[in-house]
């Protein structure tokens, strides 16, 4: 049997639908933030790059709901998303008051880091559009009952950016599990989004109440510590090997206390250096138990960010169009590896190359 079961295709009008804030990542490039004379621009945000990534890579039908400002920023972010591939309908836009006093668009400035210099990101994105969702300003109703949705993905970004987004959120998830859509949840703890919102406390009150409606939950081992409250005894910051019994037994504890979970899933990552990692991943369902994808120990990483995205991604395709566990941690790894060797939050990776690498190709030109 398959790990979760997903509504046919023919059903409903999109495959992935994201729900999340698109920001406008600035890249020095291989230069340093604090001394860039000139910056590339790409799109990027959590929830959105996973919906990206399944639209780009693997060719499934996405939709994002985000908000915006009306400006020539916003309207910047919208042509990135058009070229992702997914649907805008369902992007709200506000009135741009001129200024951002009261209304704007996130900035994300991020250096890819190099060695032993790790990578930094600088986020700018206080009274942004999305920030001030509020409950009832989406009809879910209309999304997931008259259009219909496969697959719902949102995280803890999402629900930390304000109070209001962490209710949006819970009704988002709570609509989507009413009409048989799948929920996956990126717990994505982020301390610095929840300190002006109630801390810690308040962001486990929240993810809560959220993984009660949540089918597949991705985190890794500080996720499930800080924005749920699991403490294992072995678990920390930097796993590896020798510890992965105490996050399994991590993972083991929140099946019991969420019956609602179909599947777990997490990266396995030990940071070399900013340009080599040892790259796996680790997932469970009720049925299969644990699995973990192909170890890439001394993994050489170009631009990690996304990589994580990436890699549910990858997982998601698995579990909705093979219906294989094993093979979804693989495609969700071999795919997170891909995304790591490009620039940008966003993959640039095809289905064929994960497909290949899944299949154990190396390096080696394609010609």
């Amino acid at each position: 049997m398959a790990p979760v079961i997903v509504k046919p295709a023919a059903d409903c009008a999109y495959d992935i639908v994201a729900l999340g804030e698109v920001m406008l990542r600035l890249d020095p490039g291989d230069r340093r933030i604090r001394t860039a004379r000139q910056f590339d621009v790409w799109e990027g945000g959590g929830e959105y790059n996973v919906a990206r990534g399944l639209r780009r890579c693997f060719g499934l039908r996405g939709g994002i709901v985000t908000a915006l400002a009306d400006n020539e920023i916003g309207r910047l972010v919208e042509d990135f998303m058009l070229t992702g591939g997914l649907d805008t309908s369902r992007v709200i836009w506000r009135d741009f008051d001129g200024v951002g006093r009261t209304v704007r668009n996130g900035l994300n400035f991020t250096e890819r880091g190099f060695g032993v210099r790790g990578a930094v990101g600088v986020s700018d994105r206080a009274n942004t559009a999305i920030a001030q969702l509020k409950p009832g300003d989406i009809d879910w109703d209309s999304l997931f009952g008259e259009q219909g949705v496969r697959w719902l993905h949102t995280g803890g970004i999402f629900a930390a950016l304000s109070e209001s987004t962490s209710q949006v959120a819970i009704e988002a998830v709570t609509a989507a599990r009413k009409y048989g859509t799948v929920v996956s949840y990126d717990l994505n703890y982020r301390p610095s989004l929840w300190r002006s919102i109630g801390g810690q406390a308040k962001a486990q009150e929240v993810n809560r109440r959220i993984a009660e409606q949540v089918d597949v939950m991705i985190g890794n081992e500080e996720d499930f510590t800080a924005a749920l409250g699991f403490d294992v005894a072995g678990v920390d910051e930097t796993l590896t090997d020798l510890d992965t019994a105490a996050f399994e037994a991590m993972i083991e504890t929140a099946a019991q206390a969420y019956p609602n979970f179909s599947v777990i899933a997490t990266t396995l990552r030990s940071v070399r250096s900013a340009t080599v990692n040892d790259w796996g991943a680790l997932a469970w369902s009720r049925g299969d138990g644990f699995v973990r994808a192909t170890q890439r120990d001394g993994l050489e990483i170009f631009d990690r960010v996304g990589g994580g995205d990436s890699f549910a991604s990858g997982l998601i395709y698995g579990l909705m169009e093979l219906g294989d566990l094993a093979m979804a941690v693989e495609y969700g790894a071999a795919h997170g590896a891909l995304a790591m060797t490009t620039p940008g939050d966003t993959t640039m990776a095809t289905k064929a190359e994960v497909s290949r690498l899944v299949a154990g190709a190396g390096a080696r030109v394609q010609r």
